[in-house]
């Protein structure tokens, strides 16, 4: 009997290690390219479009933050990277407030983005009520994937915490909140550029503010 325990301990002991062995290796593999893209202290590596909304943002308290939650945004606003992303997983942490009795309360985080013709041109994984999830199309196609919130609804904090991580390589899109995967899309127009800048927006319209910390990107297979 004592024999037979023994024999089930070391089996159980093998998969056990070899399970959290392979687990440890997959996430070293994930990982390894991880940096983070806000010091916490500055806006050092980041531009803003359009200049003339270069007050809009600043960091406070290890926060990227913008808009002041009083005054109303006059024009849509964006805080993007100076460094280009191909394949990538991005996450952080994000705080929407305002008053939508003001006007639209509505962000966004721009990727494979670009300035064009006094543009910002690209994806966005939308930040708001009525659009919590969706994959938009920045001065471009407008929506592409509507948010599926048949889950994330439950544990959604409208004014509070949030995290989203965006997951994209090659033609194919994931984006998660709260790690509730939301929507994915599958780019199928090859001219739509597979690469470029990860950007945060604040829409104009009413009194927002959006509030960002913690922003890592991992790049997959070294792009």
């Amino acid at each position: 009997m004592k024999s037979t325990v023994k024999q089930f301990l070391r089996i159980n002991l093998f998969f056990f290690t070899a399970f959290f062995s392979s687990h440890a290796a997959a996430v070293g593999q994930t990982f390894e390219n991880t940096i983070s893209i806000f010091n916490g202290i500055s806006l050092e590596g980041w531009n803003v479009h359009p200049v003339s909304t270069k007050d809009l943002w600043k960091v406070e308290s290890g926060l990227i933050i913008g808009g002041d939650g009083t005054s109303k945004i006059p024009e849509n606003t964006y805080l993007y990277t100076e460094e280009v992303y191909e394949d990538f997983e991005l996450r952080c942490l994000f705080r929407l407030t305002g008053d939508e009795a003001t006007g639209l309360i509505n962000s966004g985080i721009q990727y494979r983005s670009a300035v064009v013709n006094n543009n910002m041109v690209g994806y966005q994984a939308d930040i708001g009520n009525g659009y919590w999830g969706d994959i938009y199309d920045e001065h471009r196609r407008g929506k592409l994937v509507g948010g599926d919130l048949s889950t994330l609804k439950h544990i959604l904090s409208e004014s509070g915490w949030n995290s989203y991580t965006i997951r994209c390589k090659g033609n194919f899109h994931e984006i998660f909140i709260n790690g509730v995967k939301t929507a994915e899309y599958e780019e199928k127009d090859p001219n739509v550029p597979k690469s470029g800048l990860i950007g945060l927006q604040l829409h104009s319209g009413g009194n927002a503010k959006i509030e960002f910390r913690d922003l890592t990107i991992t790049r997959l297979n070294g792009n």
